[in-house]
């Protein structure tokens, strides 16, 4: 063939080849129906070659570039012969035809038949018509057995069931099944009844041979004959051929002749004869023809090219044979010749073609087909018409072209051969017969193709002819104008009706150009003058105000210019409201109760998609509620369930749209039957009334559960756990909610049940309640009573118990009474409690009165009440001493005589025998004078006193039993009673939390007893605040006090007291006030307040509660908390707490909560004492989660091979964390990388699920997961794997041809993407394209195979490879690959430009098309599509294996709203073309949004709004255009789900949202959602507030300040408005900072009450403060007021003295105690020193030290902390010799090294150390002292003390006492001591004789209180008894320097303040005296001389140490005594 081509090529110009064939087609060929089928041209030549389609002789395309033919799914219409054309300038040639078969088959046509055959006759059962290609094979039935063939059974050509010799048992039922071998179906067929009757029959022939042809070719061809008779074994069949007898190819008893390999000699006559052996009966015959074919075969062929002149005569030769004789067709170029329209053509004898007259057209392809009924062959040549000179006829003009469009420049040409055209422009070959450049295309005319133009086309261009003969060309310009275009195109619009819209029509055009804008509504102009609606702008858009339905259409803008038209359109809808529903119809549902069924039909959208419809249901004619808000828009139907029976309903139903909601349909009623109480009464209660009945209440069943007007009320009652019938109760009337149970039985439990009934009947009993009637009381009374006075005051009783059946209950005890005669309403009783181990009981009452008859008994009680009292006995308690006399006075009062006069004891205690009367001068008992008096005798003179004396004068009464109270008094003989004068001296001991014990010296009495004392106390609150004095104790009748006890302190408080006393004249002046004393710590009286829990989230709850105020801390304010106590409510599981340090703190969340449990709350406050209250207890739950763990018992089971059986059961309870709503199977396969799939069970009580639409043998990881309103929960854990069950393979691969030889190929490929089970081989076929599938070449390889390697192909040939995989059920489907055995292959050309429809467009997809290019003779494996996001994303692979045979692709998960190109590329075996070019931006539409909104915060506003504010999603996720957003909300309830409200916000640039009109003290859940034009997103996350609590919405009022002092400010203020507060308002918040120093000094006060005031203190004089005020409430802080100013006074002059005042502190270092043990008070006076040395600090501790100054008040402290060190490290000592030598070894260092050592010493009879060496260098270890240097005679104690950079350490262990012995002085010696002595006794004497003659001298001395000087005394041999620590008070006037000096101290009323001398050495500080020597006790104060008074202090010891803080001591328990170490002093 390449010889016959290199021939023609020289014969022909060099570009011109005429086409030819590559390839022919198969001439049959068949395929599935639905199969999409490619028929391709194989032809090659000169371009360009164009092509074109023939269908059965009838053109199916025009001529075109394409090759090929695409029916995209097969049906059984496009069977036929189908053809290609080819042609190309040099001409056309026609294909041999293919014809194209389709497999289908439909179902059996007939249904059930019977017929009926006599006995022995053959029974023809003909199949059942059926429509099937190819013909199918036909198996037969009978009562589901096959029916093989026999010698009595046939089975026909046609597949007919022919049974011979029929006997009565071949009756019955016959079925047909049908199998189409091609494409696997099969069908079975109606039943066919056969019933045979019992007649003769006769030899026949049944099924008689039939005509029959084949082609010399076929396999074998098979001639049938059937016939009958009976016997049917004497049957004989002879076949005949011609006459002549045939005794070879009889199968099948002679039935059938088959003739193997068909020749032409075989045709002929056939006849079969059919006979009866050894019979009379004449036989029969039959017979047919056979008709052998034999394919046409060319005799003679035209050479391939035929080259003749002009005008001559040429022969074209075509002869062929074949049986029958061909027919000889002519084609010139494709187009049939026929003789008769062209007399020149004449076909000659024997089929050649004679052309006479040659002209230059007659230059072609000229074909010669020969045709028989076996088939077609055909041959052509290439006939040329020489010597005629090229010539164009046509040439190009001058043109002009729009850019993007196509032109075409012409140049027709005559000559012979035909000229070869080549264009050119410039000199640059643009096309040519071998030549093609993009875009140009030189048509078969010889014209150029420009398409599209571009505008740098312009320019000349050239056509030139060229043949044998010569050349000719022809050239012309071409103008390229820009083309006008719509770029800014109208877009389709959707507005609101009433609204304006504005179509664009944006252009570009060339500037030399003019357009035209033109509208079109629907094809027709708009006329802009018809409506003033109408407006068109210059630029061309388009405005339509007032929009109406009249407006909707689609809208087209034509532009027409000379440089182009174009023209887009686009759609105008004019939304609306949608209109109501119409025909809503209510019935009630048959098959569920309480349902209805609601339908309607669809309402008018108003041009905009529904989005939902709203139902609302009004119940007995309530108003109308939302019932669904949320129902499908698609539906018109829907099922309300969860009705109440017995109740009428009206049900209205609207539209809604994105415009907004519609009006609501016609209402619809209906009423639902009435149905007994589904739900008990609730809330039944039985308590016991009395003993004999019990009262039973209860609530009505809940209204939903009702079920109808309630009726009544049945009761049943019985004896709880006794088999005793029940009784009833009929309550007929329905309000009446609770019945009395009398006639009871005393005392017995009783079980109780209540039901409600109505008209349809009786409901559910509620639950059994027991209750037991009440107790009775006793019926008999104690006895054997007896009752005896035991002494003045106390009666003893015996008794014994009544019997226990006459208590009737249980015993609570005994009554004792006693009463006096006539007084029986004031009756002294004790309560005894039961003693069951005694037979006799015994009691006693206390307190009665002495020597007074009373009546008494006992009773038993019992808790209803009290017994019969026992027989009362008459006793009288025995005589007594009388109490004192009443109202003793004194009144004639001379110098020698008075009158005394007193009234009978108020408590005579026994019968009054007289009086006894004594007076005495004052101290001197000596002077006594007694007289006794009869009883009835109450005043006497005294007579026989010295003028102006004190006597004491007492009176008492007198019984038998002896003298009684004396009640006496002092006066002074001659003097008066005066106003008494103030106490002094007063001393504070025993401080308690409450009380304290005040000691005190007595004031002037005014010359008379002192009958009252008063005790004032007054609070001293921060520095500078002083309250009032309030009397806080008085003591009556006690002239002798001189302590007492006050009670009902305040803990933790400072007092300052002071007292007055009164006599008979008045009441004293007071006293001095005592110094300042604190209460001790106690634990909190109160509990914290107003304790609100809150859902806080799903593992937490929000507490809060009022704090304390200030002055029920009870203690140090540092030290007070709160703790939180909180368990589950209902769990027996621990208690759990929770410790809250800050004092102010008013809320908690308590975190680390199980989900959605409610909890019990307690809170209490506890200070550095301990806990005070607990609150009530509140309960909470928190917030709904999701499940925390899957569903338990998971299991799986593979049901098919794509399905899986799933089944699980409940999540634990305590894991659900909410309402179950659902479940949701999680899957994937295991260990791929796909994504989750999900399917959804909605409800909780679905518990399995088939999973369908599975991988096949394909292994899943299932997990179960249970979802509630927030969430999915965990999975079910541990996964479940299951496998689904294998089935066929799907195709293999990958299948590839990497190499390929001219006889050979190798294929490689990979296993099939759904293996489906284990690969057990693989099957390759391969054939020629060309030839019938039973040709193909079968070889069945390993499963491991991936290769195959075809040898002894044929070349240039085309291959079909089949590869089918196979598992245990079977082959699976084939995967096909063609390829051409040449190496001539390339890789493929790039496809054309991509396209995508712009109807393809979806939001998430586009459906993208394409042109295949050349495939380089190596078919197209695949292809890869690629898409890019622009602006300028990168090129991102889609998928790289897209069918070979698509020519579009869906590409999917593209992102909406958003700008795409792509492009294709081809891949065959060479390799991968380069990519297509890419496509033009394709935007997809709009979605709705993927993301909700982030709720930011959600708080409540006022009490029943809240805000809601939100971020809007990011906008990619958006997906479109924002319109707005959606909030939903509603009530959150425990038990159900309430529907959403839903409020739209339809601003895209809103941010926050106000829900108004919300319930008071309900939980919302919030959720939020974003919407474009498409639709809305999902629902953010759930959002829960509690509504109802919302802070102050307005600052507090009219804030003013005054200005007190200089440190205070009074700030007073009105609370915000009513409306504002939202709630009460429980304090403020105090912000007060210095002008202009906001962020340096703000400080806050914050006030716990909603007091209006408050006094700010402490702060700076003369400074100018602002001050703001925030109210509070249990929501939170409101806002601040406006700042206002204010200024303190300016500060008094600075004083000469400038006292300070130091505070130091000691507290442990230990981690676990921090407490402050002591706080020790120095005040410093003046301005001098400016340092104080403390010493002797324990070691190891941590001392705080504050210092502040004083003017007029103290100033602000500055403190630090100082840690005694270096701790650890013990010196010893030791001595030798004369000489002290002290040897010691070094300590611990501590945190610093040793810097020095210091030594001190001490009298061994002293308590206090002072330095004796500094500063001994830190290498010493040891120290030599002399003697000398000490005082001689004393003994001393040493030791050392180690010094580092952080202080003093511990001092060491003291050293043994060592005496220091020098000679004494003279003036020490015994004889100067007695000379001494004596003279000092003589002194003595004197002085004591001089004051007893004065003394002598005067009659009257009056004694002063005060005045003198007092002297401490120090005694160095024998301590005197310790003061008692009572009279001590650690307080500034304690302290106290020189102690082992005699120093006068001066006695004073107020507080002592003692100067420090800086220069003395020997001092020693406060702390140093009561810390360092716990041996040094010998320091107090002597008492003031004076009157001889009683005692005012005692030696007891006290209880408390006074200003000693209540935080915890390292000494532990005893903290509250001094510490050792501490000496008592006053």
């Amino acid at each position: 063939m390449l010889s016959l081509f290199l021939s023609l090529s020289l014969s022909l110009p060099p570009d011109d080849v005429p086409p030819y064939f590559k390839m022919e087609p198969v001439a049959t060929q068949i395929h599935l129906e639905g199969n999409r089928l490619v028929l391709t041209c194989m032809a090659e030549g000169s371009w360009p070659l164009e092509f074109k389609w023939l269908y059965n002789g009838t053109e199916l395309t025009r001529f075109s570039l394409e090759y090929r033919y695409v029916i995209p799914s097969l049906d059984r219409s496009h069977a036929g012969f189908y053809r290609c054309i080819v042609r190309n300038r040099v001409g056309a040639l026609m294909q041999r035809s293919s014809q194209v078969q389709v497999a289908y088959m439909e179902g059996f046509v007939q249904g059930e038949r019977s017929q009926v055959v006599s006995q022995g006759e053959a029974a023809l059962i003909f199949p059942p018509q059926i429509h099937s290609f190819p013909r199918p094979g036909i198996t037969w039935f009978r009562d589901g057995r096959k029916i093989p063939p026999s010698s009595r059974i046939a089975l026909t050509l046609d597949n007919t069931l022919v049974i011979l010799s029929t006997v009565a048992p071949d009756a019955g039922r016959y079925y047909a099944q049908a199998v189409n071998d091609k494409n696997g179906e099969n069908k079975t067929s109606q039943p066919i009844l056969l019933n045979v009757e019992t007649d003769p029959i006769a030899p026949s022939i049944i099924i008689p041979p039939k005509n029959t042809s084949v082609v010399v070719g076929t396999f074998e061809v098979t001639l049938e004959c059937v016939a009958n008779t009976r016997p049917l074994i004497k049957l004989s069949i002879t076949w005949w051929k011609n006459g002549v007898l045939v005794n070879r190819g009889l199968r099948d008893f002679g039935r059938r002749l088959t003739i193997s390999g068909p020749m032409v000699s075989d045709s002929g006559y056939y006849e079969c004869e059919a006979s009866l052996r050894s019979s009379s009966a004449p036989s029969v015959s039959a017979g047919a023809y056979l008709h052998v074919l034999e394919h046409p075969q060319f005799v003679k062929e035209p050479d391939r090219h035929i080259t003749a002149e002009m005008e001559k005569v040429v022969d074209i030769v075509c002869q062929a044979r074949g049986v029958p004789q061909p027919d000889i067709v002519w084609y010139k170029d494709a187009v049939p010749i026929s003789p008769v329209k062209t007399p020149r053509y004449r076909v000659l004898v024997g089929g050649s073609l004679q052309i006479n007259g040659l002209l230059p057209d007659d230059t072609g392809m000229f074909q010669c087909f020969a045709r028989n009924l076996a088939g077609e062959i055909q041959t052509n040549t290439y006939l040329a018409v020489t010597s005629i000179a090229p010539n164009i006829t046509a040439g190009p003009s001058d043109s002009a072209v729009i850019d993007g469009m196509s032109i075409i420049l012409h140049c027709e040409t005559s000559g012979a051969p035909r000229p070869a055209i080549t264009w050119q422009k410039a000199d640059r070959v643009l096309a040519s017969g071998s030549v093609q450049l993009p875009r140009f295309t030189l048509l078969e005319s010889g014209s150029l193709l420009i398409s599209p133009s571009h505008l740098s086309d312009a320019g000349s261009y050239t056509c030139m002819a060229s043949n044998s003969r010569g050349i000719d060309e022809a050239s012309a310009d071409l103008v390229v104008w820009a083309r006008t275009r719509i770029t800014n195109p109208p877009q389709d619009q959707s507005v609101i009706k009433g609204t304006n819209a504005a179509m664009t029509c944006g252009v570009t055009h060339d500037p030399s150009v003019t357009v035209r804008h033109i509208w079109e509504k629907g094809g027709v102009v708009i006329d802009m003058k018809s409506s003033p609606r109408l407006r068109l702008d210059s630029n061309g858009t388009l405005h339509i105000s007032q929009t109406w339905s009249g407006d909707i259409g689609t809208y087209t803008c034509r532009v027409t210019s000379v440089g182009g038209n174009d023209s887009h359109s686009a759609h105008l809808r004019v939304r609306q409201l949608p209109h109501a529903p119409e025909n809503l119809i209510a019935t009630l549902s048959s098959s569920e109760r309480r349902t209805i069924n609601l339908t309607w039909a669809q309402a008018f959208d108003g041009n905009s998609p529904l989005i939902r419809y709203i139902l609302e249901v009004s119940e007995n004619n309530a108003p109308w509620t939302v019932l669904l808000a949320n129902i499908e828009p698609e539906a018109s139907s829907v099922i309300v369930g969860g009705l109440i029976p017995a109740r009428s309903y009206q049900f209205h139903l609207c539209a809604v749209n994105d415009v907004g909601k519609g009006q609501f349909s016609r209402e619809t009623v209906v009423s639902l039957p009435e149905e007994p109480p589904s739900a008990p009464p609730q809330t039944v209660i039985a308590s016991g009334r009395t003993n004999q009945s019990i009262m039973i209440q209860w609530q009505p069943p809940p209204e939903s559960h009702q079920n109808g007007p309630l009726q009544g009320y049945i009761i049943r009652y019985c004896l709880s756990g006794l088999p005793v019938d029940c009784q009833m109760k009929n309550i007929t009337n329905p309000d009446q909610t609770n019945l009395l149970l009398e006639d009871l039985i005393i005392w017995t439990n009783y079980e109780i049940e209540v039901a409600a009934y109505n008209g349809a009947g009786q409901g559910v009993y509620s639950p059994k309640v027991t209750e037991w009637t009440l107790q009775g009381v006793p019926t008999v009374p104690p006895g054997n009573v007896q009752a005896d006075a035991v002494n003045s005051t106390t009666v003893r009783f015996t008794w014994s118990a009544p019997s226990p059946q006459f208590i009737n209950g249980i015993n609570q005890g005994y009554k004792l009474l006693a009463w006096e005669p006539g007084h029986e309403e004031d009756v002294t009783l004790v309560t005894v409690r039961p003693n069951f181990q005694d037979s006799v009981h015994v009691g006693y009452i206390t307190g009665l009165k002495k020597f007074t008859e009373y009546f008494t008994c006992v009773l038993c009680f019992t808790t209803p009440g009290d017994g019969p009292r026992s027989t009362p006995q008459c006793i009288r308690t025995h005589e007594d001493t009388p109490g004192p006399v009443g109202h003793l006075s004194f009144t004639e009062i001379l110098d020698t005589s008075l009158k005394v006069s007193w009234k009978d004891p108020p408590e005579k205690n026994g019968i009054l025998t007289g009086y006894r009367i004594s007076w005495e001068e004052f101290n001197r008992t000596n002077t006594r004078v007694t007289h006794y008096l009869p009883n009835i005798t109450q005043e006497y003179r005294v007579t026989g006193l010295t003028a102006l004396t004190t006597y004491t004068i007492q009176v008492a009464g007198m019984t038998a039993k002896g003298q009684g109270q004396l009640s006496s008094s002092t006066i002074s003989s001659g003097v008066p009673p005066e106003m008494p004068g103030p106490p002094t001296n007063i001393a504070i001991s025993n401080i308690s939390p409450r009380s304290v014990t005040l000691q005190f010296k007595p004031g002037y009495d005014g010359k008379t007893s002192i009958s009252r004392w008063l005790v004032e106390a007054q609070v001293i609150g921060v520095i500078g605040e002083n309250e009032e004095w309030v009397v806080v104790h008085r003591l009556d009748n006690e002239p002798d006090a001189r302590s007492l006890e006050v009670q009902g302190l305040n803990p933790y408080t400072y007092y300052r007291f002071r007292m007055r006393q009164v006599n008979i004249v008045g009441t004293s002046p007071p006293s001095q006030p005592s110094r300042k004393i604190q209460t001790l710590q106690a634990p909190p009286d109160i509990a914290p307040a107003n304790i609100t829990l809150r859902t806080a989230s799903e593992t937490s709850l929000w507490l809060r509660w009022v704090p304390l105020p200030e002055w029920e801390y009870n203690g140090n304010p540092e030290l007070v908390g709160y703790r939180v106590q909180y368990s589950r409510l209902g769990s027996k599981a621990g208690v759990l707490s929770h410790i809250i340090p800050d004092r102010q703190e008013r809320e908690f969340t308590i975190e680390d909560l199980e989900e959605w449990t409610e909890y019990e709350v307690k809170v209490q406050a506890f200070n550095g004492i301990g806990p005070g209250l607990w609150s009530q207890p509140v309960h909470g739950r928190t917030r709904e989660s999701v499940p925390s763990s899957g569903p338990a018992n998971v299991s799986a089971f593979a049901t098919t091979s794509s399905s899986v059986l799933v089944r699980w059961g409940d999540v634990p309870e305590t894991d659900r964390n909410g309402l179950i709503l659902g479940y949701k199977v999680v899957y994937k396969e295991k260990d791929a990388e796909s994504a989750l799939r999900f399917w959804t069970v909605e409800g909780n009580t679905t518990y399995s699920v088939q999973l369908t639409g599975l991988g096949k043998y394909v292994l899943y990881e299932i997990q179960v997961v249970a979802f509630t309103r927030i969430g999915d929960g965990m999975p079910s854990s541990p996964p479940i794997f299951e496998r689904t069950l294998d089935d066929v393979p799907g195709p293999p691969v990958g299948i590839l041809f990497p190499e390929v030889r001219t006889s050979s190929v190798r294929l490689i490929w990979q296993p099939p993407a759904q293996p489906n089970g284990i690969i057990l081989a693989y099957q390759i076929a391969y054939r020629k394209n060309s030839s019938s599938i039973t040709s193909a070449i079968v070889d069945v390889l390993i499963p491991s195979a991936r290769q195959y390697t075809a040898t002894g192909l044929k070349p240039e040939s085309v291959y079909v490879f089949r590869l089918t995989a196979q598992t245990r059920k079977g082959w699976g489907e084939a995967a096909e690959a063609l390829v051409v055995t040449t190496e001539k292959r390339a890789r493929p050309q790039p496809t054309s430009r991509p396209v995508v429809p712009q109807e393809e467009v979806q939001a998430r997809s586009v459906l993208l098309s394409w042109e295949p290019g050349s495939d380089g003779l190596s078919p197209i494996r695949y292809y890869t599509v690629q898409h890019r996001e622009l602006p300028d994303s990168n090129w991102t692979v889609h998928s790289a294996s897209v069918n070979h045979e698509a020519t579009s692709y869906v590409i999917d998960k593209l992102k909406p709203f958003t700008s795409y190109q792509f492009r294709v590329k081809a891949t065959n075996d060479i390799g991968d073309s380069e990519y297509s070019e890419e496509s033009e931006a394709i935007t997809t539409l709009q979605d709705a949004p993927d993301k909700a909104p982030t709720i930011l915060s959600v708080t409540p506003h006022t009490t029943t709004s809240v805000l809601v504010r939100w971020k809007p999603p990011p906008e990619e996720e958006i997906n479109g255009i924002l319109l707005g957003f959606r909030v939903r909300y509603r009530e959150l309830r425990y038990d159900r789900l309430r529907s959403f409200t839903v409020r739209t916000v339809n601003s895209p640039s809103a941010n926050w949202a106000e829900l108004t009109d919300l319930n008071k003290h309900k939980r919302y859940e919030i959720r939020l959602s974003v919407y474009n034009a498409v639709g809305e997103g999902p629902n953010s996350s759930p959002q829960e507030v509690f509504v109802g609590e919302a802070v102050p919405t307005a600052a507090s009022q009219n804030v003013a300040i005054q200005s007190s002092t200089a440190t205070q400010l009074d700030v007073t203020w009105d609370p915000p408005p009513v409306e504002a507060q939202n709630g009460d308002i429980q304090g403020y918040k105090i912000y007060y900072w210095e002008f202009q120093l906001q962020n340096e000094t703000e400080r806050l006060r914050t006030l716990f009450l909603p007091e209006l005031s408050v006094k700010l203190k402490n702060l700076t004089g003369y400074t100018t403060y602002m001050i703001s005020v925030a109210a509070f409430n249990a929501a939170g802080d409101g806002p601040r007021s406006l700042p206002t100013r204010g200024r303190t006074q300016q500060a008094g002059d600075s004083l000469d003295t400038s006292p300070c005042k130091i505070h130091q502190s000691t507290s442990n270092s230990s981690p676990h105690n921090s407490g402050v043990s002591k706080v020790v008070t120095v005040d410093v006076k003046g301005s001098t020193p400016l340092w104080m040395k403390i010493k002797d600090l324990a070691d190891g501790v941590t001392y705080n030290f504050r210092i502040r100054a004083k003017t007029l008040t103290y100033g602000p402290e500055i403190e630090a902390n100082i840690t005694t060190g270096p701790g650890e490290g013990l010196p010893f000592i030791s001595r030798y010799g004369t000489a002290l030598t002290l040897h010691w070894s070094s300590g611990d260092p501590g945190r610093a090294p040793i810097t020095r050592y210091v030594i001190e010493a001490r009298p061994s009879d002293e308590g206090l150390w002072d330095i004796l060496i500094k500063d001994i260098p830190k290498e010493v270890t040891s120290y030599t002292l002399n003697l000398d240097t000490l005082r001689e005679g004393v003994t001393y104690d040493f030791r050392v003390i180690a010094v580092n950079d952080y202080g003093y350490g511990s001092p060491s262990a003291p050293s043994p006492s060592i005496s220091a012995q020098k000679v004494s002085p003279f003036y020490e010696e015994w004889w100067f001591l007695v000379v001494i002595a004596l003279v000092g006794l003589i002194f003595i004497l004197l002085l004591i004789f001089i004051l007893i003659i004065r003394g002598q001298s005067k009659k009257y001395t009056k004694k002063t209180d005060s005045g003198g000087k007092v002297f401490l005394c120090v005694f160095s041999s024998r301590s005197p008894p310790r003061p008692s620590p009572g009279s001590l008070h650690y307080s500034d006037e304690d302290v106290s320097i020189k102690y082992n000096d005699l120093v006068p101290a001066e006695s004073s009323t107020g507080d002592s303040e003692y100067e420090l001398d800086p220069n003395r050495q020997k001092t020693h500080s406060f702390v140093n005296h009561y810390i360092s020597d716990p041996t040094y006790y010998n320091s107090w104060r002597r008492q003031q001389k004076g009157v001889s008074r009683p005692p005012a202090y005692g030696y007891a010891q006290p209880d408390t140490v006074a200003e000693q803080e209540s935080r915890p001591h390292p000494l532990g328990t005893s903290a509250q005594v001094p510490a050792t170490g501490f000496s008592s002093f006053v």
